[in-house]
């Protein structure tokens, strides 16, 4: 097996923990994410592993641009064994009274569609080497909707629950698993958009990215014969 792996959101939260993270075990790590200078910060704070992560300026939910980015990834590290699709994003505007068209959108390109198209990027190299592991950082808005979420978020990341459990059906007799991780409240950047942004205090009783990443790491190194495939994870206060 070799030790290549893609992080989409790498720029920041959860993705930026799971990058690092993967770095320090010995991975070589591509990150995507739209924001150059967010990625670069991953990288810095990688300290002595960041010659490990390798950014790239990529936006999710085009789907030509997914394609264009994986293709010069494999240039560059080769054949990729792990795809963490950690990219998320939601809208102060949620509720279905005020959701609007662009923001639906928004979210299913960013949270979905996205997954989607990394997904079928690494597949076939995976179908090749008959090896892979694709973790999808879904929410536990994924199980059960609530308006604290917003219908949007919640559609999406029930889409997400989906692909994973249909790689997992197909893939799976090809050596290739899929793992889907269900947070609970996360002390990451999005929080910012939501309609009533939480305090101090209610920030310190929630998990922390590197929680998930930890949940990321147990799922990556099982051996092969073994696949988690759903994960819940909630704040333990």
């Amino acid at each position: 097996m070799n030790k290549n792996a893609i992080v989409t959101g790498g720029g920041s939260g959860v993705g930026r923990a799971v990058a690092i993270a993967l770095a320090a075990q010995g991975w070589q790590v591509a990150i995507l994410g739209r924001r150059a200078a967010a990625l670069e910060e991953t990288r810095i704070l990688a300290g002595e592993v960041q010659t490990s992560i390798h950014p790239w300026v990529c936006d999710v939910a085009d789907g030509n641009q997914v394609t264009e980015v994986m293709a010069r990834i494999r240039e560059l590290i080769g054949g990729v064994e792990v795809l963490v699709n950690a990219a998320g994003t939601n809208v102060p505007q949620r509720s279905l009274e005020v959701l609007s068209l662009d923001d639906y959108r928004a979210m299913m390109g960013a949270n979905l569609d996205g997954a989607y198209y990394c997904v079928q990027a690494v597949l076939p190299g995976m179908r090749e080497r008959g090896s892979g592991t694709i973790v999808n950082i879904i929410s536990d808005a994924g199980k059960q909707a609530s308006p604290k979420a917003g219908p949007g978020y919640v559609i999406s990341k029930f889409g997400m629950a989906g692909l994973t459990q249909a790689i997992n059906a197909e893939e799976r007799p090809r050596g290739i698993r899929a793992i889907g991780i269900f947070p609970g409240d996360i002390d990451t950047p999005i929080l910012t958009k939501r309609p009533i942004v939480p305090d101090a205090a209610a920030r310190a009783r929630m998990m922390q990215p590197e929680d998930i990443a930890a949940c990321v790491m147990l799922a990556v190194q099982l051996p092969r014969r073994a696949v988690i495939e759903e994960l819940v994870i909630r704040p333990g206060g």
